[in-house]
């Protein structure tokens, strides 16, 4: 699959992320079972300001022409700073995102060094406009469950999907870009490379919300389970039985009464 048509399957899931001190990008990452929320990934450093002092977040989805606002209260962030990734958690239908996310990465795999991969963002330097950037891995560094790649990423394009395609998995995310490191060694800002982290903590946290569903399913089976059946009616007795008597009622045990005659 060329670059040009996987960029056309992936783009129906990318966002653009505002906050009151910048801009980043995003990505649907997963529904949950009955698609009441749904999960979008980012950058930690994208969203982390604006959750830290509880304000209202932007997100646009500029394949649809859709736009929500949220308030603190209208959403939930699940954040690991060390890996630089959060996932906002929103109600689903407020933006017009495909029926299905982009398949994640397999967490025990991992894209061997000299594969080509690309990623989409809203770059400052175009920042309403949606930029394709591509490079090949250069390395995984175990430490931070993170890919070194060599290619350039520009303030705005963090939180941005890292994709790859192959004829036998078909398009997948394999990470998300979260820096760039230019070379400084000598003084001057020379070509550096790109960090992206892995999507161990979207993969987490879809696992943590399927154990929610599992619980939830389990739950609503027990209720049901005690709750007694409305298609079955109580017993009646037929009309033609006889009437029950009432048990007959045993005087009370011990020694008769003593009466006392007047002297």
């Amino acid at each position: 699959m060329s670059w040009d048509e996987v960029v056309e399957r992936v783009l129906p899931c990318v966002v653009r992320i505002e906050t009151p001190a910048g801009h980043g990008t995003g990505f649907l990452c997963f529904y949950n079972e009955n698609r009441a929320f749904c999960g979008v990934a980012t950058a930690h450093h994208v969203v982390a300001h604006a959750d830290q002092w509880q304000q209202p977040i932007r997100i646009n989805h500029y394949h649809s022409n859709t736009t929500v606002f949220l308030k603190e209260s209208d959403r939930v962030i699940w954040a690991d700073s060390m890996k630089d990734s959060a996932v906002i958690i929103i109600s689903t239908g407020q933006l017009n995102f495909p029926e299905a996310p982009i398949q994640l990465l397999p967490s025990d795999r991992r894209l061997p060094i000299g594969r080509e991969v690309g990623w989409l963002g809203y770059p400052a330097i175009a920042p309403y406009t949606m930029c394709f950037f591509s490079g090949n891995v250069s390395a995984f560094q175990e430490w931070r469950n993170a890919y070194l790649i060599d290619g350039v990423a520009i303030n705005g394009v963090s939180g941005g999907p890292v994709i790859y395609s192959d004829p036998n998995d078909g398009v997948q995310i394999v990470g998300s870009i979260t820096a760039y490191q230019a070379n400084r060694a000598t003084g001057e800002v020379l070509p550096g490379l790109s960090i992206a982290q892995d999507v161990s903590h979207f993969q987490a946290m879809a696992t943590t919300v399927r154990s929610i569903d599992e619980a939830n399913r389990q739950k609503e089976a027990l209720k049901a389970e005690q709750q007694p059946n409305p298609q079955q009616p109580p017993q009646l007795q037929p009309a033609d039985a006889a009437p029950t008597q009432p048990a007959p009622v045993e005087p009370p045990s011990g020694p008769p009464p003593i009466n006392k005659s007047e002297p």
